[in-house]
């Protein structure tokens, strides 16, 4: 048992050393234009990896640190949504789609992708909700398209925009995630077309949904919004990330 206890020290001790290492070139590929990294003296080089090799704790706890006061900002940026959600909730609406309670008692704003099929079933539920307590649930939607993964995404979220801009945004969106595997240029042509609405000013608003759809995206790039859909609710009995599973009971319990 010792020697395999010794055996996983050793181990660690190695991993800890190249994780440090592999840190130090990643901040130095990211820190250091190409051109000027090409002319790094090797002595030097050599030099700098032979004090990681010795103290690798002194990266770890760097970059520790690093992370930690990453996770205050985030915290802090969490907060001051919800400050603003409670106290002034049509300010963090702003010109994005809203439905359900002329009231802003509850408050849920979603973050969500055309091309997420989680979205597409959170949809369902959120529907559900909407009929079984009209008069105390407002949702507001936030594009945040996962454009890594979801080729179609963005294009899906700037194609509802336009259609916003007639005012069909949510029959719009029902056509979206109705037909989310045929996502395309001539779906979103087509449900234009079965709206009834104008397409000279349709096509011309597609050119003109970059800036809504981009500060969307940095709203909830500044949550650190991880994946969609993603929920943050303001309400009498709760306030904060929340997931869908969650929402009934707090709108149950919202008096």
């Amino acid at each position: 048992m010792r020697i395999f206890f010794n055996w996983f020290s050793l181990l660690f001790q190695y991993v800890r050393t190249w994780t440090a290492i592999g840190l130090l070139f990643l901040v130095v590929t990211l820190t250091i234009p190409a051109q000027a990294a090409s002319h790094i003296d090797p002595q030097l080089e050599q030099q700098v990896l032979q004090i990681i090799r010795e103290h690798p704790e002194a990266i770890i706890e760097s970059v520790q640190t690093y992370q930690q006061q990453q996770q205050q900002k985030v915290k802090q940026a969490r907060q001051a949504f919800l400050q603003d959600l409670k106290t002034n909730p049509q300010k963090v609406i702003g010109e994005s789609p809203t439905t359900g309670s002329t009231q802003l008692k509850t408050v849920l704003i979603e973050f969500s992708d055309f091309q997420c099929p989680y979205c597409a079933d959170a949809d369902k539920t959120l529907k559900k909700l909407l009929e079984k307590y009209p008069d105390k649930l407002r949702l507001v939607y936030k594009n945040f398209p996962l454009t890594s993964i979801h080729a179609e995404a963005l294009p899906a979220a700037t194609a509802a925009w336009a259609a916003y801009q007639q005012g069909k945004f949510w029959e719009y969106y029902d056509a979206l995630f109705t037909n989310q595997k045929q996502l395309g240029e001539v779906l979103y042509l087509d449900i234009a077309k079965k709206l009834n609405l104008d397409l000279r000013k349709f096509k011309r608003n597609l050119t003109l949904a970059t800036p809504a759809i981009t500060k969307d995206i940095q709203l909830a790039e500044k949550l650190a919004v991880s994946g969609t859909p993603f929920f943050v609710i303001n309400s009498p009995s709760f306030s904060g990330v929340v997931q869908l599973a969650d929402i009934e009971s707090i709108l149950a319990d919202a008096k």
